[in-house]
């Protein structure tokens, strides 16, 4: 007998043949065994809760000039530390060291970082539980701790 074409009696070798192929596909082969769960800092959660530890400023990448105004932090989940992003035009004077902020993901393709930003996949969304552009806007104070 043959590779088993399409015959009557085929269904069985189709789908195992399927399932063999589906291990080929990059995005259901992650899913499957769970692998951004197992080395993301956040450990798969779209936010997490973060201590300042410094403010940093980081060079852009080629072919871009400028400096990001960025903190370092250490997550309270799980006590790594990582570095995340301070959007937009003075966002980093409401942030101090110590404080209590809340990160989310920088959206970057494949689970990496954005555009010429070294080294840096997440952005500041609150600082000690206050929105960070409320803030920036002068809409809101920031709690004092």
């Amino acid at each position: 007998m043959g590779k088993g074409g399409n015959g009557e009696f085929a269904g069985r070798n189709m789908k195992r043949r399927r399932k063999g192929q589906r291990w080929l596909s990059k995005k259901w082969k992650r899913r499957t065994l769970r692998l951004k769960e197992k080395h993301d800092p956040l450990e798969g959660a779209p936010q997490a809760d973060a201590i300042v530890l410094e403010k940093i400023v980081l060079e852009q990448k080629q072919p871009h000039s400028g400096l990001i105004k960025c903190v370092k932090v250490q997550l309270l989940k799980n006590g790594k530390v990582v570095s995340a992003h301070a959007p937009r035009n003075k966002a980093i004077t409401y942030i101090d060291e110590h404080d209590q902020v809340t990160l989310a993901g920088l959206g970057g393709s494949q689970r990496g970082q954005m555009g010429s930003m070294p080294g840096v996949r997440y952005k500041v969304v609150a600082v000690n539980g206050a929105d960070l552009q409320m803030l920036r806007k002068g809409r809101k104070e920031k709690p004092k701790r």
